[in-house]
């Protein structure tokens, strides 16, 4: 009720006081979450990483789905990707590969999950809707066969996994507890909203939504759809490369049975939830429901009755989701603001 005319009267001011009102506030946001770890304990700075977990992956996702309406459904394969990649790098155990530092394995795993992307994009090009989403399904199964299975055992694991993964150290110190991995996740949390954010307004976005639209209307504007979808496909599998990353060292080993389609199915959801197309939708997607579970545990088997309840009643009264993109939103609300005569026509 407080925010309309809190936005009224932000309008209504100059470029330079409004500017320190937007940069008051961001610093107000970032201390309060600064300080939510410290004063809530490990359990909370726990539920957050997750949250910040889900959020990468959404980031990602969202230039696929919200941008370019790529539905993907294989999604897991390129956080299992992130976090298999970081784990042999790093780990101590006998599948190590090298021993290199969390910070030089990141960019490594982003760019393998970067490939990943376009070596998916390259054989769905031409298929569009329910097939798309069939043949990504597709591909994230195969990626958990493939660690599952003995052929790669000697290099990947197989069921027992990656183990003895090392932490990160920044300015000699280890980053171990829920709350220090918390400052990571949010750090590349922030870092990724930033380029996405970018993005959107970038060429690239523009002809990634018009490809959303319109695909045959896009090409005969000029739109390369090649080019567009694998850099689609590649950027948003290099985000949630990240997110792998940082579950692998959260969690200190990787195991295929960590990387079901139900994580993929979450990811998804979260988009529609927060707001198709939006990035801070995604953020409050995420907390709504990584954060909205994690915290009713106390309530045993009734909290999924709970959260179900919850995003029925969510459908029913914001299908554009909690933080929908102007776009959405105008299309979904467009018929109510006319007359009855214009809707009538």
């Amino acid at each position: 009720r407080a925010a309309p005319p809190a936005r009224a009267r932000l309008a209504r001011l100059s470029a330079r006081p409004a500017r320190a009102v937007r940069g008051l506030a961001l610093l107000a946001g970032v201390g309060a979450l600064v300080l939510l770890p410290l004063a809530a304990g490990p359990f909370l700075a726990h539920v957050l990483v997750l949250v910040g977990l889900y959020m990468l992956m959404g980031l990602g996702l969202n230039l696929e789905v919200g941008y370019a309406g790529l539905l993907d459904l294989g999604f897991v394969a390129f956080f299992a990707i992130g976090a298999y990649t970081v784990g042999l790098l790093t780990s101590t155990g006998g599948l190590a590969v090298l021993d290199l530092s969390f910070w030089v394995a990141v960019p490594i795993a982003v760019a393998i999950a970067l490939a990943a992307g376009v070596i998916l994009g390259i054989p769905v090009l031409r298929i569009r809707g329910d097939y798309l989403a069939i043949a990504t399904l597709g591909f994230g199964e195969i990626i958990r066969l493939l660690v599952l299975s003995d052929f790669l055992r000697p290099w990947l694991g197989g069921s027992q996994g990656v183990l003895g993964i090392k932490k990160p150290f920044f300015l000699g110190i280890e980053l171990a507890t829920p709350e220090q991995i918390f400052y990571l996740t949010l750090a590349a949390s922030g870092l990724v909203a930033f380029v996405a954010a970018r993005l959107r307004d970038s060429r690239l976005g523009r002809a990634w939504m018009a490809l959303r639209e319109d695909e045959d209307v896009a090409e005969a504007m000029g739109i390369d759809l090649v080019n567009v979808k694998l850099l689609a496909y590649g950027l948003g599998a290099s985000f949630a490369g990240v997110s792998g990353a940082i579950f692998a060292v959260m969690v200190g080993s990787v195991f295929p049975h960590s990387f079901q389609l139900l994580i993929s199915i979450n990811v998804l959801a979260l988009i529609i939830v927060g707001g198709m197309g939006s990035t801070p939708g995604v953020m409050v997607g995420a907390l709504f429901l990584v954060g909205l579970p994690e915290l009713l545990r106390e309530f045993a088997d009734f909290r999924f009755l709970i959260y179900g309840a919850a995003l029925v009643l969510m459908m029913q009264l914001r299908p554009e989701g909690l933080w929908p993109a102007a776009a959405i939103r105008r299309e979904l609300h467009a018929p109510e603001e006319l007359d009855p005569v214009q809707r009538a026509i």
